[in-house]
Protein backbone atom coordinates (compact mmCIF):
# COMPACT_ATOMS: atom_id res chain seq x y z
CA UNK A 1 0.00 0.00 0.00
CA UNK A 2 1.53 3.42 -1.30
CA UNK A 3 1.89 5.95 1.83
CA UNK A 4 0.69 9.71 0.12
CA UNK A 5 1.63 12.70 1.70
CA UNK A 6 -0.79 14.83 2.36
CA UNK A 7 0.04 18.67 2.46
CA UNK A 8 -2.48 19.07 5.71
CA UNK A 9 -2.65 15.95 7.03
CA UNK A 10 0.74 14.05 7.02
CA UNK A 11 1.00 10.62 5.58
CA UNK A 12 -1.78 8.64 4.75
CA UNK A 13 -3.14 5.26 3.33
CA UNK A 14 -3.92 5.08 0.06
CA UNK A 15 -7.19 3.90 0.37
CA UNK A 16 -8.37 7.63 1.94
CA UNK A 17 -8.00 9.20 -1.68
CA UNK A 18 -8.86 8.75 -5.21
CA UNK A 19 -6.34 9.84 -7.33
CA UNK A 20 -7.60 12.81 -10.21
CA UNK A 21 -4.89 11.77 -12.82
CA UNK A 22 -2.30 13.69 -14.79
CA UNK A 23 -1.64 17.15 -13.42
CA UNK A 24 -0.12 18.59 -16.53
CA UNK A 25 -3.57 17.50 -18.77
CA UNK A 26 -5.31 20.58 -19.62
CA UNK A 27 -8.73 20.99 -20.51
CA UNK A 28 -9.34 22.70 -23.90
CA UNK A 29 -10.53 26.54 -22.98
CA UNK A 30 -13.99 26.35 -24.85
CA UNK A 31 -15.20 22.63 -24.86
CA UNK A 32 -18.00 23.92 -27.24
CA UNK A 33 -15.51 25.00 -30.09
CA UNK A 34 -13.20 21.77 -29.95
CA UNK A 35 -14.16 18.79 -32.60
CA UNK A 36 -15.28 15.21 -30.80
CA UNK A 37 -12.34 13.71 -31.69
CA UNK A 38 -10.29 16.23 -30.28
CA UNK A 39 -13.21 16.44 -27.10
CA UNK A 40 -12.79 12.73 -26.74
CA UNK A 41 -9.16 12.56 -27.08
CA UNK A 42 -9.14 14.80 -23.83
CA UNK A 43 -11.33 12.52 -21.68
CA UNK A 44 -10.31 8.75 -22.34
CA UNK A 45 -6.33 9.31 -23.82
CA UNK A 46 -3.97 9.70 -21.35
CA UNK A 47 0.05 10.00 -21.64
CA UNK A 48 1.03 7.73 -19.35
CA UNK A 49 4.11 8.45 -18.82
CA UNK A 50 6.97 5.40 -17.62
CA UNK A 51 8.87 7.47 -14.43
CA UNK A 52 8.43 10.12 -12.34
CA UNK A 53 5.05 12.38 -13.61
CA UNK A 54 2.73 14.98 -11.36
CA UNK A 55 -0.61 13.64 -10.43
CA UNK A 56 -3.84 15.55 -8.87
CA UNK A 57 -4.94 13.35 -5.70
CA UNK A 58 -7.91 14.08 -3.44
CA UNK A 59 -8.20 13.20 0.23
CA UNK A 60 -11.66 12.11 0.24
CA UNK A 61 -11.75 10.29 3.60
CA UNK A 62 -9.51 13.10 5.43
CA UNK A 63 -9.15 16.72 4.81
CA UNK A 64 -11.23 16.84 1.32
CA UNK A 65 -8.68 18.86 -0.43
CA UNK A 66 -6.73 18.40 -3.76
CA UNK A 67 -3.05 18.32 -4.86
CA UNK A 68 -0.42 17.27 -6.56
CA UNK A 69 2.29 14.53 -5.82
CA UNK A 70 5.13 13.45 -8.27
CA UNK A 71 4.98 9.65 -8.04
CA UNK A 72 7.38 7.72 -10.06
CA UNK A 73 5.17 4.97 -11.92
CA UNK A 74 7.57 2.13 -12.14
CA UNK A 75 9.14 2.37 -8.16
CA UNK A 76 5.75 4.36 -6.82
CA UNK A 77 8.07 6.72 -5.16
CA UNK A 78 6.57 9.86 -3.87
CA UNK A 79 7.68 13.35 -4.07
CA UNK A 80 5.63 16.19 -2.66
CA UNK A 81 4.75 18.92 -4.92
CA UNK A 82 4.54 22.03 -2.19
CA UNK A 83 3.02 24.92 -4.12
CA UNK A 84 1.04 22.91 -6.47
CA UNK A 85 -1.98 22.57 -3.82
CA UNK A 86 -5.78 23.80 -4.14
Amino acid sequence: MLLIPCPWCGACNENEFICGGESDRKRPTDPAAVDDKTWTDYLYNSTNHKGMTGEWWWHVHGCGKWFTIRRDTVTHCIESAPGDQT
